[in-house]
């Protein structure tokens, strides 16, 4: 059996009552029953093709019919709303719809007198139930402004028959600059006083952002992050979520680099974390670095910040009071990071095109655990990648062909480390790398280690700086 709806618009008159009386919606729901338990075929792809915008075609239909019936809910007294604050109010909780979809239902029904023709394109299918609510709220934004040359349906219904609802949508906001500059620019000027960003602490220092930017400022983030979130080489299996999270790190992570933040309280701002001489080698049993602003953070994660930073030794007595700080030391020297820079050229992973101003210094062999800081020992590699190295267990190799790259090797196969017995001094990393040349000298026996300072790169060629 096959049943046909045709659902007529000019069946509603606007005043809650319909030609067919109250018998329709059953009618209809009859109808929509009966269509919905039919025997389902497999259809060849244009048939479908066909069929979903019949279907489309149907459903945009029916939306106008609600949005009437929203718009004449708008014009009743408020006890109709049934304890809600509004009618879209109403809309959203009692219909289970978002907040956007019940302001479109109503837009759209108080807007009836103003976009004739739009109602009738869409019954007759030229355009869409999205493109009349953009139409809808145009005519809003118009029609309410004391300053506005008047709304004109017709050129913007020729542009909604051509366009996409993306495409139309900016079609919609150039006929608001012209018919109200000064209420667009007031609108422009209101959403930069609204900018907001929040900064939620969660478990394990994590952070949730919240936050919200008008469009310049919404515009000026995507630019600087799109750059940063291309997926590097075919084996970057990153969701794009994940690699603009990324970007938006490594982002921050230049801005300390490169020195050019303010100043606060004389320093430049930088990461500052305060870890055991025991951590930074990799011993068994040793407590976790602290990361200020971060909390606790893997020994791995202290490594990779220590390969390029400022390092400071600190002794505590047992009362973990300070006995002493020693001259902070950069790691590595700025004549050696000018030459490896100049030698690498930027990231050395293979396929990498970060360039040298974006990269970090990193250790082949760490120096907390005897490697030198040399030429022979270091090489330039971008944040991402150096994570990689790091925590990620990804190994970085040089050969007489080149740099390789291998992967990691599974936990349970990797040698135990030795465990940490008594142990020497914290020590100070500040995360605008400034680093030691070597490995912090052994503190005197009995008293509690250094700590290390991790600052964003400082790239003071007089000498190390705590940013």
């Amino acid at each position: 059996m096959r049943t046909s709806v045709r659902y007529n618009t000019d069946m509603y008159h606007g005043d809650g009552e319909t030609t067919a009386g109250a018998g329709d919606i059953a009618a209809l729901e009859s109808a929509v029953t009966l269509f919905r338990v039919r025997p389902r075929a497999a259809r060849p792809a244009a048939r479908l093709r066909g069929r979903m915008l019949r279907l489309r075609h149907l459903i945009d239909v029916l939306e106008l019919e609600f949005a009437r019936d929203a718009a004449s809910l708008a014009g009743c007294d408020e006890l109709e709303w049934q304890g809600h604050i509004s009618p879209i109010q109403w809309v959203k909780h009692e219909c289970r719809t978002t907040t956007t979809a019940a302001i479109d239902a109503c837009e759209v029904g108080a807007q009836a007198s103003h976009l004739p023709e739009s109602f009738h394109a869409l019954a007759d299918g030229a355009i869409g139930f999205g493109h009349l609510a953009l139409l809808a709220r145009t005519a809003e934004a118009i029609t309410s402004s004391e300053t506005s040359s008047g709304f004109e349906e017709a050129p913007l219904l020729a542009k909604a028959r051509q366009h996409s609802v993306g495409k139309f949508r900016h079609d919609c906001e150039h006929a608001r600059h012209a018919a109200d500059q000064r209420r667009f620019l007031t609108e422009q000027i209101d959403q930069v006083e609204a900018r907001t960003l929040e900064l939620k602490p969660a478990a394990g220092g994590a952070l949730f952002l919240r936050g919200f930017l008008d469009s310049e400022g919404g515009a000026t983030l995507r630019t600087a992050l799109e750059s940063l979130a291309r997926r590097a080489g075919q084996e970057d299996l990153r969701r794009r979520d994940r690699r603009l999270a990324d970007a938006l790190v490594e982002l921050a992570g230049h801005a300390l680099d490169s020195g050019a933040l303010p100043q606060s309280t004389g320093q430049r701002p930088h990461l500052q974390v305060t870890a055991t001489l025991d951590a930074l080698r990799g011993l068994d049993g040793s407590p976790a670095g602290e990361l200020e602003w971060g909390g606790p953070i893997a020994a791995e994660t202290v490594r990779r910040l220590g390969c390029d930073a400022t390092v400071a030794r600190v002794l505590f007595d047992t009362e973990s009071a300070i006995l002493d700080v020693g001259r902070a030391r950069r790691v590595p020297a700025p004549a050696t990071r000018r030459a490896l820079r100049a030698r690498d050229g930027g990231c050395v992973w293979p396929g990498c095109d970060r360039p040298a101003s974006w990269t970090q210094a990193h250790h082949l062999r760490h120096w907390a655990q005897g490697g030198a800081t040399d030429l022979d020992n270091l090489v330039t590699i971008c944040r991402g990648h150096h994570w990689k190295v790091h925590e990620g267990g990804w190994r970085l190799i040089r050969t007489d062909e080149g740099m390789v790259v291998l992967p990691p090797v599974p936990l349970e196969l990797r040698q135990p480390a030795t465990p940490a017995v008594g142990g020497p001094p914290p020590v100070l990393l500040d995360a605008p790398r400034n680093r030691a040349p070597d490995a912090p000298p052994s503190p005197p026996p009995g008293v509690q280690p250094p700590v290390a300072s991790t600052p964003a790169q400082a790239r003071d060629p007089d000498g190390p700086s705590t940013l």
